[in-house]
């Protein structure tokens, strides 16, 4: 599942540094500090409508320009958006481990719930 609020923060940081504004800046525009502009960015917070708008006005752009989603989040497995922010050997391997482990857990309900559906057919008769 896609996190729109990642979305439109990760478009709003494009735009920022594509038009070589600060994040103080945004908040200055927004009436607000910015310590809640950073919250906004980092997905901690939340970004209103109205907001949206008037960071929408400020940059420029239609709305709909920061709400796109892009092909960089066509990738909505967990440990795939993971594993391109981990730093150390360690914790690409365990992701890894993590990430076989969930496609083991898939496959057997798969199957389990194959199995059910058959016996059901068999027992019918």
């Amino acid at each position: 599942m896609i996190d729109m609020n990642t979305v439109i923060a990760g478009n709003i940081l494009e735009l920022l540094k594509k038009q070589n504004k600060k994040q103080t800046e945004l908040a200055g525009a927004l009436g607000t500090n910015k310590q809640t502009v950073n919250k906004m960015l980092n997905g901690m917070r939340t970004i209103s409508a109205a907001e949206l708008k008037a960071i929408a006005e400020y940059l420029g752009v239609k709305m709909e320009e920061l709400t796109k989603i892009s092909s960089r989040h066509a990738d909505t497995n967990v440990v795939h958006a993971f594993m391109g922010k981990v730093q150390s050997e360690h914790a690409k391997q365990a992701l890894q481990i993590a990430d076989e482990l969930s496609d083991m857990i898939l496959f057997h309900r798969r199957v389990r719930e194959n199995g059910n559906a058959m016996m059901d057919a068999w027992g019918d008769d």
